[in-house]
């Protein structure tokens, strides 16, 4: 693998020099970092990761290949890749090709052989911003021009844009239960999880009215996860209101449950640096036990208006590193959410209770 001289510059003026990894080009975006020690593949193709630039904390990206199975969706959503080490050759006997291929097939630019240590330590002090990275020019100059171009993920609407444009089916339709899910930017392993536990889902666009959800007669409502700032998605809000007034069973998953946080009157914000790992310990309030779980968000829900609110919204999860709200239940009606990602591919699979939960509430409702 032949590899060229590339740059990658933050907003902030530094910079880090190392090689070419992936296509020879330039790609922008917000940075952000990801601690998980496995799963790169199933990072990349997240939708929730569309237009940031990931640094990949784990040292050794591509050891293990790519397997087109593996993928959460139909291609990479991540707008660039920053690594330590770039392994060309791979030593799965089920890979399908090495990520060099994957790259070049998919059109991806990243940077390797830089200290990514030292960028994660910079990003947890200064905070998630715009960045840049380029193996076609080491002209600082002319890369910050392009940089100044790039808009900033607060108060950006990027759910509509990696949603699916049509709606499609998955699971057997001859299944127990029926789920309406809003496609925010879902992933694959999500729908996998219901479809396991004998539900039919429809997945239809971000933009999709209530009245043509409820069309379908489902007997749940799903709000999935996604990329971009959810205060703009006046869209989402409005449809999740209209459920919850309609009060049949709603289970949201990380933009879906800002969404749903929005929907009762309760804002969000935009996190320092946010939380994308495969680690992260969460108190589950209402058992007082804990777990492991997966997690890729930049925003949150602001925990003092649920204080201020606690007539309507009860927490139920909460976020043992920083206190951050975790899981929301709305009081009196039959819907909650979680902030992080109960599939967890990768990760544990210690919150997957969350599912049988949801198919409880839509039993009930039978």
């Amino acid at each position: 693998m032949q590899q060229v001289p590339a740059v990658l510059l933050l907003e902030d003026g530094t910079t880090f020099h190392g090689k070419s990894a992936g296509k020879i080009g330039t790609t922008a975006g917000e940075i952000c970092f990801n601690t998980g020690m496995t799963g790169y593949q199933e990072i990349f193709t997240d939708p929730s990761y569309f237009g940031q630039l990931l640094v990949a904390t784990n040292a050794h990206i591509g050891n293990y290949g790519i397997k087109s199975s593996e993928a959460e969706s139909k291609n990479i959503k991540i707008a660039g890749l920053i690594c330590k080490n770039f392994t060309h050759q791979y030593s799965r006997k089920k890979g399908d090709a090495s990520i060099q291929d994957y790259f070049e097939g998919e059109k991806l630019v990243g940077i390797s052989d830089v200290d990514t240590r030292a960028i994660v330590k910079h990003i947890r002090s200064k905070g998630a911003m715009n960045a840049i990275i380029s193996s076609e020019t080491t002209d600082l100059k002319e890369l910050k021009k392009q940089l100044k171009k790039v808009p900033n993920m607060e108060g950006l609407e990027l759910a509509s844009v990696v949603s699916t444009k049509e709606a499609y089916s998955l699971g057997d339709p001859s299944s127990k239960y029926r789920i309406a899910a809003l496609d925010l930017g879902i992933k694959k392993n999500i729908l996998e999880c219901f479809a396991s536990r004998d539900c039919y889902i429809k997945v239809f666009p971000a933009k999709t009215s209530f009245k043509d959800l409820e069309a379908w007669k489902p007997d749940g409502y799903f709000l999935s996860n996604g990329p971009g700032d959810p205060a703009p998605m006046k869209y989402a809000v409005r449809t999740a209101k209209a459920i919850l007034k309609k009060d049949k069973p709603l289970f949201g998953i990380c933009l879906g449950h800002q969404i749903l946080a929005l929907a009762v009157d309760i804002p969000t914000y935009k996190m320092h640096h946010g939380h994308r790992g495969i680690n992260h310990p969460v108190k589950n309030i209402i058992t007082g036990k804990c777990e492991i779980t997966s997690q890729n968000h930049g925003f949150g829900v602001s925990p003092d208006a649920i204080k201020a609110n606690s007539d309507k919204v009860e927490i139920t999860h909460k976020n043992l590193n920083d206190d951050t709200i975790e899981g929301i239940r709305v009081i009196g009606k039959n819907a909650f959410s979680v902030q992080y990602h109960p599939e967890a591919s990768p990760g544990p699979h210690d919150s997957r209770y969350l599912f049988d939960f949801f198919i409880e509430l839509m039993e009930k409702e039978k």
